[in-house]
């Protein structure tokens, strides 16, 4: 029902052909969100549809180049503010789901063993928990043999929407650490944390340091295939991270029964949910300045949603439930020239 609901808004939403040849698309922001979308362009590519050229310079960072109308579009993994968007005449919409996953370097330890905390976690990036053989992280884990190893703490020192889902989660959970740091795109950390640029620099940072702890989007955990930690979710379950906890987290928002996507996914019921799950989203201008660089970013991610959904699974994101889509592609439909026309294309 909700496929059929999608295809008529799709139909609805196109009009009469562009015959202009689109220019190649760029696109800035979120790095935890480029695998997804160097993996759309690829794809996308082949028929002789435009390239994307994407810059994964953070999220902080790819919403600033697209207040400025830098890039075709902005990339982030927090949504956009409503006043935001009515300022610089923005629309915001998710491409996919993920989750954010605290990852080690931890000698002896398998991939998994590890359990923590929420609690446990503010306190590590919180430097009150400074070794591995801790009372408090040894009490979550009996059984497990931990090493006399002191703890690195590897966070992002750009802009990061990363960060930002991950302190948000760590807000709901201690307020000692609300109070102290709070959730942000860019944190004051402890003054002895590892500060590095980028998701590739947190993977870097973590396997080449014993005793390192970051966090980084799940599909750099299967792509680099790096241990993590176990965390225990709001009903009590130590949970690994996986598409189908993700999925569980989705299915406890109202993302799938009000197509809502400002509402963040941390901290979500159910037993098998992943409690820092993450949307990540495309920003682009309400009005068209250059309305054929426009229609080529419209088409691309109508292609991505309508064909591109199989490979979202492929490389461990979630796809939009169609009830989401379907709002997507009606809010495509807002999206006007500088007279206030809308936009004339179709998706081919």
């Amino acid at each position: 029902m909700f496929a059929k609901c999608k295809t008529l808004i799709f139909l609805l939403a196109i009009c009469t052909a562009c015959t202009a040849q689109a220019a190649d698309i760029t696109g800035a922001g979120s790095s935890a969100a480029k695998p997804l979308y160097t993996l759309w362009s690829d794809f996308y590519s082949k028929s002789g549809s435009p390239k994307l050229n994407y810059q994964p310079v953070g999220s902080s960072a790819g919403i600033k180049q697209i207040k400025e109308k830098a890039v075709d579009f902005g990339a982030s993994d927090v949504a956009l503010s409503a006043e935001d968007m009515k300022t610089f005449k923005l629309i915001c919409f998710p491409s996919a789901i993920s989750g954010v996953v605290p990852v080690i370097n931890l000698p002896g330890i398998k991939q998994g063993e590890l359990q923590l905390t929420g609690e446990v976690l503010a306190d590590i990036f919180a430097r009150k928990i400074t070794k591995w053989n801790d009372p408090a992280i040894v009490a979550l884990n009996h059984g497990v043999t931990l090493p006399k190893l002191a703890i690195v703490t590897v966070v992002r020192q750009d802009g990061s929407g990363t960060t930002y889902n991950f302190t948000d989660y760590l807000s709901k959970i201690s307020r000692p650490w609300k109070d102290a740091y709070g959730r942000n795109f860019t944190i004051a950390w402890p003054g002895d944390a590892t500060q590095v640029k980028g998701s590739s620099g947190i993977v870097g940072a973590v396997k080449q340091t014993a005793g390192a702890i970051g966090y980084v989007d799940y599909n750099y955990v299967v792509q680099d295939k790096l241990n993590y930690a176990k965390v225990q979710n709001r009903d009590g379950k130590y949970v690994a991270p996986t598409g189908e906890a993700f999925e569980s987290a989705l299915s406890n928002s109202s993302w799938k029964t009000q197509a809502t996507f400002e509402e963040m996914l941390t901290d979500k019921p159910g037993m098998h949910t992943w409690p820092i799950t993450m949307g990540t989203f495309v920003i682009v201008p309400q009005t068209a300045n250059d309305p054929e660089r426009m229609i080529a970013t419209l088409k691309f991610f109508t292609w991505a949603f309508l064909k591109g959904d199989t490979l979202v699974n492929n490389i461990d994101f979630v796809r939009l439930p169609d009830r989401v889509q379907a709002r997507i592609y009606n809010e495509f439909t807002q999206i006007t020239d500088s007279s206030g026309k809308p936009l004339q294309w179709n998706f081919q």
